[in-house]
Protein backbone atom coordinates (compact mmCIF):
# COMPACT_ATOMS: atom_id res chain seq x y z
CA UNK A 1 0.00 0.00 0.00
CA UNK A 2 1.12 4.04 -0.74
CA UNK A 3 1.69 6.47 1.49
CA UNK A 4 -2.40 8.02 1.00
CA UNK A 5 -2.32 11.84 1.11
CA UNK A 6 -4.16 13.07 4.41
CA UNK A 7 -7.12 14.78 3.68
CA UNK A 8 -10.74 15.63 5.43
CA UNK A 9 -13.27 12.84 5.19
CA UNK A 10 -16.68 13.60 4.27
CA UNK A 11 -19.85 11.37 3.84
CA UNK A 12 -21.39 9.96 0.87
CA UNK A 13 -24.06 7.98 1.61
CA UNK A 14 -22.76 5.05 3.71
CA UNK A 15 -19.56 5.30 2.71
CA UNK A 16 -16.51 7.75 3.97
CA UNK A 17 -14.35 9.35 1.23
CA UNK A 18 -11.21 10.58 2.35
CA UNK A 19 -9.36 10.23 5.99
CA UNK A 20 -8.82 6.95 5.28
CA UNK A 21 -7.31 4.08 2.65
CA UNK A 22 -10.11 3.28 0.72
CA UNK A 23 -10.27 3.93 -3.08
CA UNK A 24 -13.86 3.46 -4.17
CA UNK A 25 -14.77 2.85 -7.78
CA UNK A 26 -17.53 5.20 -9.64
CA UNK A 27 -19.15 5.16 -12.55
CA UNK A 28 -22.26 7.13 -14.49
CA UNK A 29 -24.79 5.94 -16.41
CA UNK A 30 -25.65 6.80 -19.70
CA UNK A 31 -29.51 6.13 -19.60
CA UNK A 32 -32.12 8.46 -19.80
CA UNK A 33 -32.42 9.76 -16.08
CA UNK A 34 -36.16 10.01 -15.97
CA UNK A 35 -36.47 6.17 -17.50
CA UNK A 36 -36.07 5.30 -14.33
CA UNK A 37 -36.84 1.47 -14.79
CA UNK A 38 -33.71 1.60 -17.25
CA UNK A 39 -31.50 3.34 -15.05
CA UNK A 40 -32.11 1.50 -12.03
CA UNK A 41 -31.30 -1.96 -14.04
CA UNK A 42 -28.30 -0.59 -15.07
CA UNK A 43 -27.07 1.07 -11.71
CA UNK A 44 -27.39 -2.71 -10.16
CA UNK A 45 -25.91 -4.27 -13.01
CA UNK A 46 -22.97 -1.97 -12.34
CA UNK A 47 -23.50 -1.82 -8.65
CA UNK A 48 -23.57 -5.96 -8.91
CA UNK A 49 -20.07 -5.78 -10.92
CA UNK A 50 -18.24 -3.83 -8.33
CA UNK A 51 -19.66 -0.30 -8.47
CA UNK A 52 -19.43 1.77 -5.18
CA UNK A 53 -20.77 5.11 -6.88
CA UNK A 54 -22.88 5.60 -9.24
CA UNK A 55 -23.30 9.66 -10.89
CA UNK A 56 -26.33 10.18 -13.48
CA UNK A 57 -27.19 13.30 -15.83
CA UNK A 58 -29.58 15.39 -14.19
CA UNK A 59 -30.19 17.71 -17.54
CA UNK A 60 -34.20 18.56 -16.77
CA UNK A 61 -36.99 18.90 -14.19
CA UNK A 62 -38.20 15.40 -14.85
CA UNK A 63 -34.74 13.99 -14.59
CA UNK A 64 -34.49 15.93 -11.40
CA UNK A 65 -37.69 14.44 -9.83
CA UNK A 66 -37.06 10.94 -10.94
CA UNK A 67 -34.37 10.67 -8.48
CA UNK A 68 -36.02 9.79 -5.44
CA UNK A 69 -37.61 6.80 -7.33
CA UNK A 70 -34.37 6.01 -8.69
CA UNK A 71 -33.01 5.90 -4.78
CA UNK A 72 -35.43 3.84 -3.51
CA UNK A 73 -34.53 1.38 -5.92
CA UNK A 74 -30.59 0.70 -5.32
CA UNK A 75 -27.99 0.16 -2.59
CA UNK A 76 -25.21 1.95 -3.94
CA UNK A 77 -24.95 5.85 -3.11
CA UNK A 78 -26.47 8.31 -5.53
CA UNK A 79 -24.97 11.17 -7.16
CA UNK A 80 -26.68 14.00 -9.26
CA UNK A 81 -24.39 15.76 -12.35
CA UNK A 82 -26.13 19.23 -12.46
CA UNK A 83 -24.92 22.08 -14.66
CA UNK A 84 -25.95 26.04 -14.29
CA UNK A 85 -29.57 25.37 -12.76
CA UNK A 86 -29.96 25.78 -9.47
CA UNK A 87 -33.50 24.78 -9.39
CA UNK A 88 -32.31 21.09 -10.33
CA UNK A 89 -30.06 20.97 -7.56
CA UNK A 90 -32.01 21.86 -4.72
CA UNK A 91 -34.89 19.51 -6.51
CA UNK A 92 -32.64 17.21 -6.40
CA UNK A 93 -31.59 17.48 -2.68
CA UNK A 94 -34.75 16.91 -1.69
CA UNK A 95 -35.36 13.90 -3.72
CA UNK A 96 -32.60 12.34 -1.49
CA UNK A 97 -29.36 12.10 -3.33
CA UNK A 98 -26.37 11.64 -1.63
CA UNK A 99 -23.95 14.10 -3.17
CA UNK A 100 -24.22 16.80 -5.88
CA UNK A 101 -21.94 17.43 -8.74
CA UNK A 102 -22.15 21.32 -9.14
CA UNK A 103 -19.82 24.62 -9.85
CA UNK A 104 -21.58 27.42 -7.90
CA UNK A 105 -19.74 29.67 -9.80
CA UNK A 106 -21.60 29.04 -13.08
CA UNK A 107 -24.49 29.73 -11.07
CA UNK A 108 -25.22 33.84 -11.24
CA UNK A 109 -28.11 33.97 -8.54
CA UNK A 110 -26.04 33.85 -5.37
CA UNK A 111 -29.29 33.68 -2.90
CA UNK A 112 -29.60 30.11 -4.78
CA UNK A 113 -26.29 29.32 -3.69
CA UNK A 114 -26.49 29.61 -0.40
CA UNK A 115 -30.06 28.02 -0.53
CA UNK A 116 -28.42 24.71 -2.21
CA UNK A 117 -25.52 25.18 0.52
CA UNK A 118 -28.00 25.63 3.51
CA UNK A 119 -29.83 22.51 1.98
CA UNK A 120 -27.03 20.26 1.93
CA UNK A 121 -26.06 20.97 5.23
CA UNK A 122 -29.53 19.83 6.69
CA UNK A 123 -29.53 16.63 4.68
CA UNK A 124 -25.57 16.52 5.47
CA UNK A 125 -24.51 15.81 1.74
CA UNK A 126 -21.52 16.32 -0.31
CA UNK A 127 -20.93 18.76 -3.60
CA UNK A 128 -18.48 17.69 -5.88
CA UNK A 129 -16.29 20.63 -7.19
CA UNK A 130 -15.35 19.36 -10.79
CA UNK A 131 -13.02 21.30 -13.43
CA UNK A 132 -11.77 19.68 -16.53
CA UNK A 133 -9.21 21.04 -19.04
CA UNK A 134 -11.71 21.93 -21.65
CA UNK A 135 -13.80 23.65 -19.27
CA UNK A 136 -11.89 26.49 -17.71
CA UNK A 137 -13.09 29.98 -18.02
CA UNK A 138 -12.60 32.07 -21.20
CA UNK A 139 -9.39 33.35 -22.06
CA UNK A 140 -7.42 31.40 -18.97
CA UNK A 141 -4.52 29.01 -21.04
CA UNK A 142 -4.75 25.63 -20.30
CA UNK A 143 -2.43 24.31 -17.90
CA UNK A 144 -2.49 22.64 -14.41
CA UNK A 145 -2.26 25.89 -12.47
CA UNK A 146 -4.88 27.76 -14.01
CA UNK A 147 -6.97 24.25 -13.40
CA UNK A 148 -6.19 24.90 -9.76
CA UNK A 149 -7.16 28.62 -9.74
CA UNK A 150 -10.65 27.76 -11.47
CA UNK A 151 -11.12 24.98 -8.87
CA UNK A 152 -10.56 28.02 -6.35
CA UNK A 153 -13.06 29.80 -7.71
CA UNK A 154 -15.53 27.85 -7.09
CA UNK A 155 -13.99 26.09 -3.45
CA UNK A 156 -14.37 30.00 -2.49
CA UNK A 157 -17.67 30.58 -2.90
CA UNK A 158 -18.56 26.95 -0.50
CA UNK A 159 -16.06 27.97 1.92
CA UNK A 160 -17.44 31.46 2.87
CA UNK A 161 -21.03 30.10 3.48
CA UNK A 162 -19.08 27.88 5.66
CA UNK A 163 -19.44 24.82 3.93
CA UNK A 164 -16.98 22.19 3.56
CA UNK A 165 -18.24 18.73 2.86
CA UNK A 166 -16.38 19.18 -0.58
CA UNK A 167 -14.79 16.56 -3.29
CA UNK A 168 -12.88 17.56 -5.81
CA UNK A 169 -12.19 16.24 -9.19
CA UNK A 170 -9.28 18.20 -11.65
CA UNK A 171 -9.43 16.08 -14.43
CA UNK A 172 -7.60 16.32 -18.05
CA UNK A 173 -7.17 14.03 -20.88
CA UNK A 174 -3.26 14.70 -20.85
CA UNK A 175 -1.99 12.37 -19.12
CA UNK A 176 0.88 14.30 -17.94
CA UNK A 177 -1.63 17.37 -17.35
CA UNK A 178 -3.95 15.53 -15.22
CA UNK A 179 -1.03 13.72 -12.64
CA UNK A 180 0.28 17.27 -12.55
CA UNK A 181 -2.96 18.93 -11.69
CA UNK A 182 -3.82 16.18 -8.88
CA UNK A 183 -0.06 16.90 -7.95
CA UNK A 184 -1.04 20.37 -7.16
CA UNK A 185 -4.60 19.98 -5.77
CA UNK A 186 -3.92 17.18 -3.27
CA UNK A 187 -0.77 19.90 -1.92
CA UNK A 188 -3.55 22.75 -2.13
CA UNK A 189 -6.66 21.68 -1.09
CA UNK A 190 -7.75 19.17 2.37
CA UNK A 191 -10.57 17.55 0.22
CA UNK A 192 -11.22 14.24 -1.11
CA UNK A 193 -10.06 13.88 -4.91
CA UNK A 194 -11.90 12.21 -7.57
CA UNK A 195 -9.74 10.82 -9.92
CA UNK A 196 -9.94 10.14 -13.78
CA UNK A 197 -8.61 10.81 -17.10
CA UNK A 198 -11.68 12.72 -18.76
CA UNK A 199 -12.73 11.51 -22.63
CA UNK A 200 -9.77 8.97 -22.31
CA UNK A 201 -11.56 7.33 -25.50
CA UNK A 202 -13.31 3.93 -26.17
CA UNK A 203 -12.64 0.64 -24.69
CA UNK A 204 -9.48 -0.49 -25.75
CA UNK A 205 -7.53 2.87 -26.06
CA UNK A 206 -9.55 4.03 -23.02
CA UNK A 207 -8.72 1.49 -20.83
CA UNK A 208 -4.64 1.94 -21.39
CA UNK A 209 -5.04 5.41 -21.32
CA UNK A 210 -6.87 5.23 -18.18
CA UNK A 211 -4.56 3.10 -16.33
CA UNK A 212 -1.81 4.54 -17.12
CA UNK A 213 -2.76 8.08 -16.03
CA UNK A 214 -4.91 6.92 -12.94
CA UNK A 215 -2.43 4.78 -11.40
CA UNK A 216 0.26 6.86 -11.68
CA UNK A 217 -2.10 9.25 -10.05
CA UNK A 218 -2.64 6.40 -7.01
CA UNK A 219 0.86 5.74 -6.80
CA UNK A 220 1.45 8.85 -5.66
CA UNK A 221 -1.37 8.21 -2.66
CA UNK A 222 -3.59 10.73 -4.46
CA UNK A 223 -7.13 10.00 -4.97
CA UNK A 224 -10.26 8.80 -2.73
CA UNK A 225 -12.67 7.62 -5.65
CA UNK A 226 -11.83 6.90 -9.07
CA UNK A 227 -13.37 6.81 -12.67
CA UNK A 228 -12.31 5.19 -15.58
CA UNK A 229 -14.21 7.08 -18.27
CA UNK A 230 -14.97 5.20 -21.69
CA UNK A 231 -17.34 5.63 -24.91
CA UNK A 232 -18.76 2.50 -24.47
CA UNK A 233 -21.31 0.19 -22.11
CA UNK A 234 -20.37 1.54 -18.20
CA UNK A 235 -19.95 -1.83 -17.39
CA UNK A 236 -16.17 -1.82 -19.15
CA UNK A 237 -15.56 0.93 -17.07
CA UNK A 238 -15.72 -1.04 -13.69
CA UNK A 239 -13.82 -4.22 -14.75
CA UNK A 240 -11.02 -1.71 -15.53
CA UNK A 241 -11.09 0.16 -12.42
CA UNK A 242 -11.00 -3.38 -10.71
CA UNK A 243 -8.01 -4.39 -12.81
CA UNK A 244 -6.56 -1.23 -11.93
CA UNK A 245 -7.24 -1.26 -7.98
CA UNK A 246 -6.06 -4.84 -7.95
CA UNK A 247 -2.61 -4.99 -9.94
CA UNK A 248 -2.02 -1.70 -7.08
CA UNK A 249 -3.05 -3.67 -4.51
CA UNK A 250 -5.38 -1.92 -3.24
CA UNK A 251 -8.88 -3.88 -3.19
CA UNK A 252 -9.97 -6.68 -1.35
CA UNK A 253 -12.65 -9.89 -2.68
CA UNK A 254 -11.39 -9.54 -6.41
CA UNK A 255 -9.88 -12.45 -8.05
CA UNK A 256 -6.49 -12.45 -9.83
CA UNK A 257 -7.00 -13.98 -13.42
CA UNK A 258 -4.00 -15.04 -14.94
CA UNK A 259 -3.65 -16.67 -18.79
CA UNK A 260 -0.61 -16.88 -21.40
CA UNK A 261 -0.51 -15.41 -24.63
CA UNK A 262 -0.98 -18.44 -26.46
CA UNK A 263 1.69 -19.82 -29.29
CA UNK A 264 2.05 -22.26 -31.90
CA UNK A 265 2.30 -25.27 -28.72
CA UNK A 266 -1.31 -25.07 -27.33
CA UNK A 267 -3.04 -28.33 -28.48
CA UNK A 268 -6.34 -26.80 -27.07
CA UNK A 269 -9.29 -23.94 -28.19
CA UNK A 270 -7.73 -21.94 -25.25
CA UNK A 271 -9.02 -18.15 -26.18
CA UNK A 272 -12.66 -18.29 -25.71
CA UNK A 273 -11.88 -20.65 -22.72
CA UNK A 274 -9.70 -18.28 -20.83
CA UNK A 275 -12.18 -14.85 -21.97
CA UNK A 276 -15.62 -17.00 -20.53
CA UNK A 277 -13.26 -17.79 -16.99
CA UNK A 278 -12.28 -14.28 -16.78
CA UNK A 279 -16.10 -12.87 -17.54
CA UNK A 280 -17.23 -15.15 -14.47
CA UNK A 281 -14.57 -14.05 -12.73
CA UNK A 282 -16.00 -10.42 -12.63
CA UNK A 283 -18.88 -11.64 -10.59
CA UNK A 284 -16.74 -13.62 -8.02
CA UNK A 285 -16.49 -11.76 -4.54
CA UNK A 286 -13.44 -13.66 -3.29
CA UNK A 287 -9.51 -13.20 -2.95
CA UNK A 288 -8.44 -16.12 -5.28
CA UNK A 289 -5.96 -16.66 -8.49
CA UNK A 290 -7.05 -18.70 -11.30
CA UNK A 291 -4.97 -19.64 -14.21
CA UNK A 292 -5.62 -20.74 -17.57
CA UNK A 293 -2.27 -21.64 -19.32
CA UNK A 294 -1.99 -22.81 -22.84
CA UNK A 295 1.23 -26.24 -23.11
CA UNK A 296 3.14 -27.91 -20.47
CA UNK A 297 6.36 -25.29 -21.00
CA UNK A 298 5.45 -22.67 -18.74
CA UNK A 299 1.72 -23.98 -17.75
CA UNK A 300 2.35 -25.83 -15.06
CA UNK A 301 4.29 -23.81 -12.90
CA UNK A 302 1.86 -20.93 -13.57
CA UNK A 303 -1.44 -23.27 -12.42
CA UNK A 304 0.76 -24.64 -9.36
CA UNK A 305 1.60 -21.10 -8.44
CA UNK A 306 -2.46 -20.34 -8.38
CA UNK A 307 -5.36 -21.72 -6.09
CA UNK A 308 -6.84 -22.91 -9.42
CA UNK A 309 -5.27 -23.54 -12.79
CA UNK A 310 -5.16 -25.53 -16.07
CA UNK A 311 -2.35 -26.38 -18.39
CA UNK A 312 -3.28 -27.22 -21.73
CA UNK A 313 -2.84 -30.95 -23.67
CA UNK A 314 -3.98 -31.88 -26.89
CA UNK A 315 -7.86 -31.43 -26.97
CA UNK A 316 -7.83 -31.68 -22.51
CA UNK A 317 -6.28 -29.70 -19.83
CA UNK A 318 -4.83 -30.93 -16.39
CA UNK A 319 -6.57 -28.99 -13.36
CA UNK A 320 -4.27 -28.17 -10.35
CA UNK A 321 -5.22 -26.71 -7.64
CA UNK A 322 -3.60 -25.14 -4.42
CA UNK A 323 -0.38 -26.80 -6.56
CA UNK A 324 -1.65 -30.08 -6.49
CA UNK A 325 -2.90 -32.05 -9.62
CA UNK A 326 -6.24 -33.11 -9.61
CA UNK A 327 -7.05 -34.54 -12.72
CA UNK A 328 -7.67 -33.99 -16.37
CA UNK A 329 -10.73 -32.86 -17.82
CA UNK A 330 -11.93 -32.86 -21.59
CA UNK A 331 -11.68 -29.27 -23.58
CA UNK A 332 -15.27 -29.28 -23.67
CA UNK A 333 -15.63 -29.91 -20.00
CA UNK A 334 -13.10 -27.40 -19.05
CA UNK A 335 -15.33 -24.07 -18.37
CA UNK A 336 -17.85 -25.93 -16.49
CA UNK A 337 -15.20 -27.88 -14.61
CA UNK A 338 -13.85 -24.36 -13.60
CA UNK A 339 -16.74 -22.50 -12.86
CA UNK A 340 -17.73 -25.51 -10.43
CA UNK A 341 -13.97 -25.51 -9.19
CA UNK A 342 -13.88 -21.73 -8.55
CA UNK A 343 -17.37 -21.61 -6.69
CA UNK A 344 -16.22 -24.54 -4.53
CA UNK A 345 -12.90 -22.13 -3.70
Amino acid sequence: MFTRNTTNSCRVGNLILGGNDKVYIQSMTNTKTHDVLATVKQINELANAGCDIIRVAVLNMDDAKALGQIKRQINIPLVADIHFDPELAIEAIKQGVDKIRLNPGNISNKEKIKEIVELAKKHDIAIRIGVNSGSLPKGMELNAKNMIEACKMHISILEELDFHNIVISIKASNINLCEEAYELAANTFPYPLHVGITEAGTTFSGIIKSAIGISSILKKGIGNTIRVSLTDDPIYEIRAAKEILKNLNMIDNTPIFTSCPTCGRTQYNMIPIAKEIENYLYTVKKDIHVAVMGCVVNGPGEAREADLGIAGGKGEAVLFKHGQIIRKIKEDDIISELKKEIDLL
